[in-house]
């Protein structure tokens, strides 16, 4: 009520209320013109106050959204009984039993697990279930595998903890610390409003006291010189600005609404026409948030499967004996499933439950060959090993679909080189032939190159069991293997990415040209964030980085000339020992950037490092990790499907379809209305002229007023 445009218009109606005042006291019939104007001055800023008010109290809500994550009850081991507390009540010390399905409920240290994992997405933006045990494996806590953290979900096994943080002291409450505690500042509207606020009201005082002056000079009583400065200095104040900047603003965050822009904040709107540089998160935002099969091994060729959305991409041999057996693995030896009640929905947008990469290949098998729980059921499981981080590698065994072969089917999968050790032929071409080193060097050459794509590689065989050794009925034991698990058939290799969204290569690329600056800032691992820029343009075709320019020219990385490199792609652990000099200069000489492996302290400090380059920074994100630097941001914009409520509350501009491409949209709106914006108050200085002109003639040449005050008001609303 008291800031900036309504300081100002508060002045012009105490002015008014002067005036009125003199003029009541001294004339015997005084004009109520200056009483209508202060009141009209008074109700603009009051209803303006109202309407801000109403914005303001909608956003700023993220401490509720944490709340809403809060597990609601823990099972405890206490004095040697389990009971269940409400998450609250947890201590330090506690013993806690988790199981899949359950939200963490505190910080806990794992003392003991059973094929334990949990979904880090929301924390650290790795689309892949991460698996937990009592090893300590790295010295950050978010990667090491005996921790596992507050409100992320357990989605396999179980396990038991001890609690070692609670409440705000936790990572998540952490986070929600950093996020609240954050000053995001002025918009680049609300720095040129006050601007224009300065230069007006210097203006008015000057030329207020200007004519004062003049018509103390010529003689006038200095009761109608107070009455000229006052109308000078009311006349000057742009009574109608504040209505139209409002009026613009609202109109465009409906339009943008209309194509999937929920504008929360009405300056964001401005503020996004002015980015110059945006900070994105991967998962979700420039990635489909689902791991795909991507690519494929077989036959000793490497096939290119369908990643897209709507299934409209490459198409592949189905019908050859290599893919048939690799399919037929990759839908046996797999325990996802999909839930029920899913008749109509597409396969694609199925829910799954299980780990993400059987997901994958379930619903990839699914789109090859059709009805893969009725395969399953036709070959009836009869034992199974499950995967383990010692083994790395995953078993079961079937009967036979034919019931005429009464032998038994091995099928396994797991890490390439453990499979691959296991065997002794492979499959090709429909041929099983013996493992020599040239098959092995294919193996290697195709498994490097679809790691080296940031892709997970799974290894896939089979063995068919003879039936005098393992007849029907055969008890086969799962804890002391009682059947080989060597000597196997290889067959294939699949690999998995959580792949790109089609729209965004040529949102990138809008942006480039629009003069926008698009820099990566994911929690996943380095290879495959260059991996997914240098599909969706972050990183262009022919731009290396310094490890690149290192390994085409065989040198060590300590030699390579940082400055030579347009792209870089920086490490978590690497940001850590930077200092701010250091990390402007990678900002300032590499054009196209990753940053990888980031901790949500690290994000917030690269958008801090972007602002003090000058940049208006937006950025995008849809997961708790992301908060802190949305709030930060000049403009955060969250996901409205895949997002988490906290992500939602500290942006300021929701994507109600998830797609980096509508940014895009509001850039275009947000460069309009700041031209409008720009032609609004060329006219408000314009019309100024105008309301001055018959003060200046009724001094200086004695023609009456033809104009009262509160009709030059109406000239201005």
């Amino acid at each position: 009520l008291f800031g900036g445009f309504a300081l100002l218009l508060w002045i012009g109606a105490f002015l008014c209320f002067i005036a009125y005042a003199i003029t009541a006291s001294t004339l015997e019939e005084s004009n109520d013109d200056h009483l209508y104007l202060g009141i009209v001055l008074a109700t603009v800023v009051i209803v303006t106050g109202i309407f801000s008010y109403y914005q303001e109290s909608k956003s700023s809500k993220i401490m509720e959204s944490f709340k809403n994550m809060v597990p609601q009850f823990a099972t405890v081991l206490r004095e040697g009984e389990k009971l269940t507390l409400r998450a609250e009540d947890l201590v330090l010390g506690d013993v806690v039993d988790v199981k899949f399905g359950d939200r963490i409920p505190a910080d806990i240290r794992i003392i003991e697990s059973r094929g334990f994992k949990v979904d880090n997405s929301s924390l650290t933006g790795e689309s892949e279930p991460q698996s937990r045990s009592p090893e300590f494996t790295n010295e950050n806590p978010l990667e090491t595998k005996n921790l596992a953290f507050f409100s992320t979900n357990a989605v396999e096994g179980t396990a038991k903890g001890v609690v070692i943080c609670c409440g705000d002291q936790t990572v998540m409450g952490r986070i929600a610390g950093l996020a609240s505690g954050l000053d995001t500042g002025e918009t680049p509207i609300a720095k040129e409003i006050h601007h224009f606020i300065h230069l007006i009201t210097g203006v008015a005082i000057f030329l207020g006291v200007t004519f004062f002056i003049i018509a103390f000079i010529l003689g006038y009583h200095w009761l109608d010189a107070v009455i000229f400065l006052i109308g000078i200095i009311v006349a000057n104040v742009p009574e109608g600005l504040l209505a139209t900047v409002t009026v613009c603003l609202t109109l465009t965050a409906k339009r943008m609404a209309s194509k999937n822009c929920l504008v929360k904040n009405l300056e964001a709107v401005e503020t996004l026409g002015s980015t110059s540089t945006i900070c994105s998160d991967k998962t979700g935002t420039l990635t489909q948030n689902r791991m795909t099969v991507a690519h494929m091994w077989f036959d000793n060729q490497i096939i290119e499967a369908d990643t897209t959305e709507d299934q409209s991409g490459v198409q592949y041999d189905r019908t050859s004996p290599g893919f048939k057996a690799l399919a037929k693995i990759a839908a046996l030896c797999n325990r996802a499933e999909f839930k029920g009640g899913q008749d109509g929905v597409p396969i694609l947008k199925k829910e799954v439950n299980g780990d993400a990469s059987e997901a994958a290949l379930l619903k990839c098998m699914e789109l090859a060959l059709g009805d893969i729980m009725g395969i399953r059921k036709r070959n009836k499981k009869v034992c199974e090993i499950p995967f383990n981080s010692t083994n790395k590698y995953q078993v079961s065994i079937h009967e036979s679909d034919d019931p005429n072969d009464p032998r038994h089917l091995l099928v396994m999968k797991g890490a390439p080189e453990r499979i691959l050790d296991r065997c002794n032929t492979i499959f090709i071409g429909g041929k099983e032939k013996v493992l020599d080193e040239e098959t092995k060097e294919a193996f290697n050459n195709a498994y490097l190159e679809l790691g080296g794509l940031g892709e997970r590689v799974l290894g896939f065989c089979d063995f068919i069991l003879p039936s005098d050794k393992f007849p029907l009925g055969y008890k086969f034991n799962c804890d002391d293997p009682n059947f080989p698990v060597d000597g196997l058939r290889f067959v294939g290799l699949m690999s998995m990415i959580d792949p790109p969204r089609a729209a965004v290569p040529d949102a990138v690329a809008k942006c480039r040209s629009a003069g926008i600056k698009v820099i990566m800032v994911t929690g996943d691992h380095p290879i495959t964030a260059k991996a997914i820029a240098k599909s969706v343009g972050i990183i262009s075709e022919g731009n290396e980085t310094i490890e690149d320019i290192a390994q085409r020219l065989n040198i060590p990385v300590a030699e390579v000339n940082p400055r030579e490199a347009k792209a870089a792609v920086i490490h978590g652990s690497e940001l850590r020992e930077l200092d701010s000099d250091h990390l402007d200069e990678i900002l300032r000489y590499h054009t196209e950037i990753v940053f990888a492996r980031t901790s949500p302290q690290q994000k917030l400090i690269i958008v801090e490092g972007c602002q003090r380059m000058g940049a208006i920074v937006a950025v995008t994100g849809d997961g708790v990790n992301d908060s802190p630097a949305l709030k930060k941001a000049d403009i955060g914009v969250a996901m409205g499907i895949a997002g988490s409520d906290v992500s939602k509350q500290a942006a300021d501009m929701i994507l109600l379809d998830d797609n980096f491409a509508s940014i895009v949209t509001g850039v275009e709106e947000g460069r309009l209305i700041f031209d409008n914006l720009k032609k609004s108050i060329a006219y408000t200085l314009t019309s100024n002229i105008p309301e001055i002109s018959p003060f200046l003639a009724f001094m200086l040449c004695d023609i009456p007023l033809p104009l009262g005050t509160v009709t030059i008001l109406c000239i201005d609303l």
